[in-house]
């Protein structure tokens, strides 16, 4: 181990046992490079100076957050993910009364927005609760407000398309100064929520859990947990959908699921033995 990596782990040990946020089991390499990072963002002179202002200072801490989760994100990322959703998952949702929905990790909102939008088109958003989550609470108050710069729009609205999207993306936004702000109905449709994978239980049984370019972060040990968490939300047969660079082929809950659309990384809860 070198020396870099002793300062990394020093850190998030402190950060966990001041702010009690637990990054202990993120990758060591996506660690080292998103501390350095913010090390060299915030002018710290080595990753111990950085750990001590963060012990003192909640404003350096919350920046540090920042840069530690990762907050990027676009609408109807990886299009064909969406497309599997709506004519493989949503006609099985559509046999449901009501529906649960939860976006783990869902950083600035973009992927809780455009299911709610895809649940719209299909019908399904009046008898839906969609929940978004995560650790970040300058990202989900940013995610709640659903305002979005207008020049990522030319993206979005090519992602939407591209995802199989019925009406024109126009019909979603109000473009207002340099800004688009989505619609009333879809920022009222979702509850962003703090919650940890690393930390926190299952809050809710629900019917599609969504958690993509997430656990990629992860050590083996927290994706198994984060996995756990997820197969213990999901009702009877529900749907798992993970992200593109993401498996559950080698993990511990690979044989509690079955693939629906494999290349998309979307899977199936199966029928638990004596049910």
């Amino acid at each position: 181990m070198t020396l870099v990596d002793i300062e990394v782990r020093l850190l998030v040990e402190a950060i966990y046992l001041r702010w009690g946020h637990d990054f202990r089991d993120y990758s060591i390499a996506s660690l080292r490079r998103r501390v350095e990072h913010a090390r060299e963002q915030m002018g710290a002179p080595s990753i111990t100076a950085l750990q001590e202002r963060m012990l003192r200072d909640p404003e350096a801490f919350q920046q540090l957050l920042q840069h530690l989760t990762v907050p990027v994100s676009e609408m109807f990322r990886d299009p064909p993910y969406f497309l599997a959703l709506r004519e493989q998952v949503a006609p099985v949702l559509r046999t449901y009364p009501s529906i649960k929905v939860w976006v783990a990790g869902c950083s600035t909102g973009e992927e809780a927005y455009s299911l709610a939008i895809l649940l719209r088109e299909e019908g399904l958003l009046p008898r839906t609760m969609l929940y978004a989550t995560d650790i970040n609470t300058a990202s989900l108050e940013r995610a709640r407000k659903g305002i979005y710069r207008l020049d990522s729009l030319q993206l979005f609205t090519h992602n939407y398309q591209r995802a199989g999207g019925k009406e024109s993306f126009s019909n979603y936004y109000t473009a207002h100064y340099g800004n688009a702000v989505l619609d009333r109905e879809l920022r009222e449709s979702i509850t962003f929520a703090d919650h940890s994978l690393a930390t926190d239980s299952v809050f809710a049984e629900t019917h599609l859990v969504s958690c993509r370019n997430v656990l990629i972060y992860f050590n083996r040990k927290l994706q198994d947990r984060a996995l756990g968490l997820f197969h213990e939300s999901l009702t009877h047969r529900g749907f798992l959908g993970l992200g593109s660079k993401e498996t559950l082929e080698f993990s511990a809950w690979g044989s509690r699921f079955e693939p629906v659309a494999r290349r998309e990384r979307i899977y199936r809860k199966l029928k638990e033995a004596g049910s």
